[in-house]
């Protein structure tokens, strides 16, 4: 496969003075997803961890339900980009092919596929309450490790980071990727095929807290997402319908709770935050 990062050289100015370098920048290329040999999307994308993605994606996206549904998945690469050939049984195929011809028009960024409005806003699943607590200082930890480990970022620091934390264990996954949503599809994609049980865990992300991110975790079934931006309103809201817990501005041993803060081990982070409508 392609390489995630490549040296370019530049001009560098420091204090006035130019010089000559290099620089090493994230690659980007057009990945398709294909199923049953059709195409159904094109990301731009990270070309690493893409049996990740593809399992990620079709997942979030609402084409499976079960990381079984999928047989199997092949990259192929082209001269320009990367065709995901996935292969789904075939009561999964037959539901998408049913699906593709009542598509409406073309697709973006986060939300691929979805054929109306409401679908955009579509409700989340609720996320099982398992009695499942973290304390904050698990929260810090977690978004530590997240800066930490991003192997990609400090070569770059051009890529966002989607991590799955686990008390007790850290930080069990993390994927990287250009794109926000791409990293957290990956991730998803990990844990499923990690065998990692969502519930037992956090997501955190190095993205903002739009309404996709909501979306993306709550299908995977985690208690809680953290993120180091404040999130949408429409995020809050979505959070609240899935019963998720929506920790934002996560920066150094700060953050605040918007939903679900009874999960925090602390009696002072019991107060539920007030979202306006």
């Amino acid at each position: 496969m392609m390489p995630s990062s490549r040296p370019f050289a530049s001009l560098q100015v420091r204090g006035g003075e130019p010089r000559t370098g290099s620089r090493m920048v994230p690659e980007e290329v057009p990945v398709a997803f294909s199923y049953g040999g059709s195409t159904h999307a094109v990301m731009m994308a990270t070309p690493d961890n893409l049996e990740d993605f593809a399992l990620g994606f079709s997942l979030a996206e609402g084409i499976i339900n079960r990381a079984d549904q999928v047989i199997s998945i092949e990259p192929i690469e082209a001269d320009t980009g990367i065709d995901l050939q996935i292969t789904l049984e075939d009561q999964t195929a037959e539901a998408l092919t049913s699906r593709r011809r009542r598509m409406a028009g073309p697709v973006g960024c986060g939300l691929c596929g979805i054929e109306s409005i409401e679908q955009a806003t579509r409700p989340v699943p609720a996320i099982a309450d398992h009695g499942f607590c973290i304390g904050s200082g698990e929260i810090v930890e977690a978004m530590g490790l997240l800066g930490n480990q991003q192997v990609l970022n400090r070569e770059t620091r051009a890529v966002h980071g989607a991590g799955f934390y686990i008390p007790g264990q850290g930080l069990v996954a993390l994927r990287e990727d250009v794109g926000r949503h791409n990293a957290l599809d990956k991730l998803v994609g990990a844990v499923l095929r990690g065998g990692w049980t969502p519930s037992t865990g956090v997501v955190v992300v190095t993205s903002r807290l739009s309404v996709e991110i909501v979306q993306k975790a709550a299908i995977l079934g985690s208690p809680v997402l953290a993120a180091i931006s404040v999130p949408t309103a429409l995020a809050i809201r979505t959070a609240e319908q899935a019963g998720l817990t929506l920790i934002g501005i996560a920066r150094g041993d700060e953050f605040e709770v918007f939903t679900r803060a009874d999960r925090l081990i602390e009696g002072a982070e019991r107060h539920v935050a007030q979202s306006y409508r």
